[in-house]
């Protein structure tokens, strides 16, 4: 059996940088994108553990992710 390839999700990769949204109150992590210009912030994921964003970092092509709280 062949394996099934994954697509590479893309983004605007001139005007949005991959970030983690992080709840200081009860610990929730989201992964998303923030546009440069605007500030306004596009949810993507929720993030519960290490595997869920090894999975978003794989399915966008990113290699580092920053928090923003």
């Amino acid at each position: 059996m062949f394996k099934k390839k994954k697509k590479k999700a893309i983004y605007d990769k001139e005007n949005q940088i991959p970030i983690l949204k992080c709840s200081i109150c009860n610990g929730e992590q989201v992964a998303g994108f923030k546009d440069i210009h605007t500030g306004k912030f596009q949810e993507v994921m929720l993030i519960r553990n290490q595997k869920d964003l090894d999975s978003f970092k794989e399915l966008y092509g990113v290699e580092s992710v920053g928090k923003a709280y």
